[in-house]
C-alpha cells in the first residue's frame, strides 16, 4: 500500500510517498523561511503562492525518489485543515486532482492527527497514549484513544509555545523562525540572571499560557536596551527554561489525568515543531522516567511540518476505510476534539 501525502497548511511545501509498512520512501519539504524572513513572520498570501509555484514538481520528485507510479499509488492524502487556508486549499485541490485522475481514494488529513500520529510511524505505540503536541500554532496535551479518538486535556489560553517563541526571538533581535533561533542563543546564556515568570506554575489543570512570560521578556528587554549579545543569550536562555518548565509542569498534572482514564497507561508522546527543540525533551524525558513512562519523540524532521506524517495519517484511515468525497472543503480551524 503506498500513500501520497501532500503538506501545505503552513510554510513548507511537502510531498512524501509513505508504504503500508511504515517505509518512507520519499519525504520531500520546501521551506519558505528565506520568503518570509523579510517580514519577519509568515505571509499567508505569500505562503500560498509559493505552494502554487512548487508544489506539482515537488510531487514528481517524490514519486521519483520513492520510484513509484502514479497507478502504484492506493490513495492520496493531503491536509484538509487546520492551517493557512489558502494553503490549505492548494494541496486539497491538488490532491482531489489526483484522485480523480487516477481513480483513487482521497484523504483529509487534520494537520494535528498527522502530528498525533507520527509516533506510530516510528515506534510501535499502541493506543491509548498522551500526547504533548507542541507546534507554531497549537499548545494541548490529549489523550490518543485511537484513530479519529481524541479527548483534550488541556489548551492554551492565549499563545502556543512555539508563536511565542517566534514572539521572543523578534524582540531578542534573533529573526524568524524563532524556536531554532532562541535555541541557538540559549546555549551561551545563563537561565538564572532575568527572573521571568513561570507561567501557571501550581494552578490545577492542564491549560498552557505564554502571553504573559512573552510580556516580561519585553520589558526586561527594554530596561536594558539596547541589550548586548550575552544579555540577549541570557533572556533567551531564561524564556526557553521557563516555556520548557511550563510544559512540563502542565504535562504532569496531564499524566495524572491520563492515568485516571487508563491506569495502566505507560506512553507520553511529544509531536509538533517545538518538539524538536532539545531542553525541551530532555525537560519532558525526566518527566516521563519519573512517572515510570515510555516517551516516544518523532526524529525533528517528523516533528516539524512535513508530508510523511501525512501520508501515514492517511495509511490509518484507509486501513479503516475512512476517505473523503471530492466535495470536502478544505478547514481553516479543526480541532481534534470533537467536544471542543
Amino acid at each position: 500500500m503506498l500513500v501520497l501525502g501532500i503538506e501545505t497548511s503552513c510554510d513548507e511545501t511537502a510531498a512524501a510517498v509513505v508504504a503500508g509498512d511504515k517505509r518512507v520512501l520519499a519525504d520531500e519539504v520546501l521551506s519558505q523561511q528565506a520568503e518570509h524572513r523579510p517580514f519577519g513572520g509568515i505571509v499567508p498570501e505569500v505562503a500560498a503562492r509559493s505552494h502554487l509555484d512548487h508544489l506539482d514538481r515537488l510531487i514528481v520528485r517524490a514519486l521519483e525518489r520513492a520510484g513509484a507510479s502514479w497507478d502504484a499509488l492506493a490513495a492520496v492524502a493531503a491536509t484538509g485543515g487546520p492551517g493557512l487556508i489558502g494553503g490549505v486549499m492548494v494541496g486539497v485541490t491538488t490532491a482531489k486532482a489526483i484522485a480523480s485522475v487516477c481513480r483513487i481514494p482521497f484523504v483529509a488529513v487534520n494537520h494535528l492527527e498527522g502530528h498525533a500520529l507520527s509516533a506510530r510511524l516510528v515506534a510501535d505505540v499502541e493506543f491509548p497514549y498522551l500526547l504533548l503536541l507542541v507546534s507554531g500554532g497549537h499548545c494541548q496535551l490529549l489523550i490518543v484513544e485511537g484513530v479519529g479518538r481524541y479527548a483534550r486535556l488541556g489548551t492554551t489560553v492565549d499563545d502556543a509555545a512555539g508563536e511565542a517563541c517566534d514572539k521572543a526571538a523578534k524582540l531578542l533581535g534573533l529573526g524568524y523562525p524563532g524556536g531554532p533561533a532562541i535555541e541557538r542563543a540559549a546555549r551561551s546564556g545563563d537561565t538564572r540572571r532575568f527572573n521571568l515568570p513561570r507561567p501557571m506554575l501550581g494552578k490545577p489543570g492542564c491549560d498552557f499560557s505564554f502571553s504573559g512570560l512573552k510580556t516580561a521578556l519585553a520589558r526586561a528587554v527594554a530596561n536594558i536596551a539596547p541589550p548586548g549579545p550575552q544579555d540577549v543569550a541570557d533572556m533567551a536562555a531564561a524564556f526557553q527554561d521557563r516555556v520548557a518548565a511550563a510544559l512540563a509542569e502542565r504535562t504532569r498534572n496531564a499524566i495524572a489525568a491520563y492515568r485516571n482514564r487508563w491506569p495502566k497507561g505507560e506512553t507520553l508522546v511529544i509531536a509538533g515543531g517545538v518538539a524538536a527543540n532539545a531542553e525541551i525533551r530532555a525537560r519532558i524525558g525526566r518527566l516521563a522516567s519519573e512517572h515510570g513512562m515510555r516517551l516516544v519523540a518523532p526524529p525533528p524532521r517528523l516533528c516539524t511540518d512535513n508530508a510523511a506524517m501525512i501520508a501515514w495519517a492517511g495509511i490509518e484511515r484507509l486501513k479503516l476505510g475512512l476517505t473523503d468525497p471530492l466535495d470536502f472543503a478544505p478547514r481553516p480551524r479543526w480541532p481534534l476534539d470533537p467536544h471542543a
